[in-house]
């Protein structure tokens, strides 16, 4: 229970630094909070921040908050500060070039992974248009990797993990589809046409355009893995603040796709969720608001994550899904998704029986 008690404050404590702003009153509030953390405590913030991908997003502000009131912990978030943007910098240095070698084959982009700049995440995915076989041929022969065991579900979604040497971030690349059974495949058109090249660090990496972006964000959230991070929530929010969405592009394109009500539904769970910490949500037109199926008020926060429920909301979005591929004539990729109900039953199953559904999802 005191673990569970922990875990809760560390999270709100995280989404303290990451969305209010900097504010004394808030400042006192962040203070009072890590006031009793001792290094089990502190270890555990580390270890959320790293689940949610917010290390270089929120420790700077624990470090000056820390550093005001000259608590000895100040050093040690220094230290963990100086240790991820390692982690970062190295990625990065061997990505750029991987990056490079699949482009003689196709079109290469980065999804997801640089959603959470300047954080990165935990794996390194890229979409390609090109052939499976010469993706791992390259990985192969030009980096010396080695194709991790594919599961069901990655068969289905056609897609590689692969380990690279002295990269500790598995590389994983989708090829000619997206989505947990690799039903979509209208989007990666406008995906590839729209993407345009971006600078990250010192480098430069072909990523999505926005909406493109909140296509992909939305199928991982709401249609896989059923929770949102505070990556997520922030990187989201950052976006629409921005002004650089064509929502009726995004309508169009995600409507297509049947994944209309699940992106409206994200976005008004993003903007109900920051709302408490700003003081106001994110601007949404009525376009989006009218679409969503529901709120952040469905949703609850549970081993790290902040969860959607499945039943029966997950599941009406699903369905939805189902329905638009078939009314749009795509059988291959309706009989895809029609797989997707009993891989997941499979993967709870051996979940339960071996404590891990590696092999299925």
């Amino acid at each position: 229970m005191d673990r569970i008690k922990n875990s809760t404050g560390s999270f709100t404590l995280l989404s303290q630094l990451l969305l209010a702003s900097e504010s004394d009153q808030n400042s006192e509030e962040i203070t009072r909070t890590v006031a009793s953390y001792g290094r089990e405590e502190f270890g555990g913030l580390w270890g959320l921040a790293t689940a949610h991908h917010v290390i270089l997003r929120t420790f700077p502000r624990l470090q000056r908050v820390l550093t005001s009131v000259g608590n000895d912990k100040a050093d040690w978030i220094e230290r963990a500060i100086a240790k991820e943007q390692a982690r970062v910098d190295h990625a990065l240095s061997l990505l750029s070039p991987i990056c490079e070698a699949l482009e003689d084959i196709g079109d290469v982009f980065v999804i997801k992974s640089l959603d959470h700049w300047p954080d990165l995440g935990n794996d390194l995915d890229l979409y390609s248009n090109g052939e499976g076989a010469g993706v791992v041929a390259i990985m192969q022969q030009r980096f010396k990797a080695k194709v991790a065991e594919r599961s069901w579900g990655d068969r289905l979604a056609n897609k590689w993990n692969f380990v690279v040497p002295g990269l500790p971030e598995l590389v994983e690349v989708h090829v000619g589809r997206l989505g947990q059974t690799g039903e979509q495949v209208a989007i990666t058109n406008s995906l590839v046409s729209r993407g345009a090249a971006a600078q990250f660090g010192s480098y430069t990496f072909r990523v999505p355009a926005p909406e493109e972006k909140l296509i992909i964000s939305t199928l991982q959230r709401m249609y896989r893995h059923f929770y949102l991070r505070l990556c997520d929530i922030v990187d989201t929010a950052q976006m629409v603040r921005s002004d650089v969405i064509d929502y009726d592009y995004l309508h169009s394109l995600a409507r297509s796709a049947g994944l209309w009500d699940g992106l409206a539904t994200y976005l008004v769970i993003v903007s109900g969720y920051i709302k408490p910490y700003c003081g106001e949500g994110i601007p949404l037109p009525s376009l989006v608001t009218r679409a969503a199926r529901f709120g952040s008020e469905r949703t609850y926060f549970r081993r790290k994550f902040l969860r959607i429920p499945l039943f029966p909301q997950a599941a009406k979005l699903y369905a939805s899904e189902w329905e638009r591929l078939l009314l749009n004539g795509e059988l291959s990729n309706t009989l895809r998704l029609s797989l997707l109900p009993g891989l997941a039953a499979a993967a709870a199953l051996e979940l339960k029986l071996t404590g891990s559904d590696k092999g299925i999802w």
